[in-house]
């Protein structure tokens, strides 16, 4: 964990998902339960894994457990990545996760909110919070959709990464990659507003928690589930879905790809280009501008 950390410069949230996924296959080798894998544990037993064990976890995940296939996925990457390290320092001869293919799956298009929901998230409160909290959330709510970034950046945020006057924030992506995102003006007021009654704390985190320390990812995620049960809206909902909708709505309201990529953080243009196939009002718009016929009635 720490080479990938220090060597390969992967975030502190990735390095936590492998670990975790190393514990859960630790536990499968061991015949205990996948669900009750105890954390800072060692197992010895990865180190003389073979490829049928890795096999037989895959099927144990993707059948009996019904993990998503994204998840199956992500572990099995844990998996080679473990034990190409371990040829690599000349702990093993061989990779026994090197050859097993990563299950398919589905390409899905991005669920998206419409605007009018977006509106009514973001002004749902939670009763019983004080004002520092509720200020607070609504700051990291608007933040949220105000400028697509994810919620472990949200989590990353320092007071110093924020200037309200310019309406950037520097954030931390996949990678420790660097950008600035900007933020709109009701963001700003909601970021300000919450900084004016934001607790005295040691932690230089933008976002506190109740023992004013930085609030996790999963903290994070916790605040937007309490206020999207609360709100009602039948749509399944996550953090994420406010970054696709942030690129959904910025490129029916016209703003060209390269810069919704370059707002995202995306390294390929490629990726933002599936929000095109969610966008129908995009997609009318380009049609209604190039379509011959009509020359003559634009």
């Amino acid at each position: 964990m720490t080479y990938l950390m220090l060597e390969r410069g992967r975030s502190a949230g990735t390095v936590y998902a492998y670990t975790r996924d190393l514990e859960l296959f630790g536990a499968f080798l061991t015949g205990g339960s996948i669900a009750e894998a105890p954390r800072g544990k060692a197992w010895p037993k990865l180190r003389q894994a073979k490829s049928t064990d890795v096999r037989e976890f895959i099927m144990e995940l993707a059948g009996r457990r019904k993990y998503a296939m994204v998840a199956v996925r992500r572990k099995l990457s844990a998996l080679k990545s473990f034990y190409k390290y371990l040829k690599t320092e000349g702990l093993r001869d061989d990779n026994p996760a090197a050859d097993i293919l990563s299950p398919k799956i589905d390409k899905k298009l991005p669920k998206v909110l419409a605007e009018a929901d977006v509106s009514k998230l973001l002004g749902t409160k939670v009763a019983g919070r004080t004002d520092a909290q509720r200020l607070r959330d609504t700051a990291m709510m608007e933040l949220l959709y105000a400028s697509g970034i994810r919620r472990a950046e949200v989590a990353s945020i320092n007071l110093n990464d924020v200037n309200l006057k310019q309406r950037t924030i520097r954030v931390t992506g996949k990678g420790r990659k660097e950008r600035l995102v900007i933020f709109n003006k009701t963001t700003a007021a909601a970021i300000d507003a919450y900084l004016r009654v934001r607790p005295k704390s040691a932690d230089d985190a933008l976002f506190l928690g109740r023992s004013g320390r930085r609030l996790s990812p999963r903290q994070v995620w916790h605040v937007f589930r309490v206020i999207y049960k609360i709100s009602g809206i039948k749509l399944h909902a996550s953090p994420h879905t406010l970054r696709h909708s942030f690129a959904t709505h910025l490129l029916e309201r016209g703003v060209d790809l390269v810069t919704i990529q370059e707002l995202l953080g995306h390294e390929s243009l490629a990726t933002t280009q599936i929000y095109t196939n969610v966008s129908f009002e995009h997609k009318k718009r380009a049609y209604d501008e190039a379509h011959p016929r009509d020359d003559e009635l634009r």
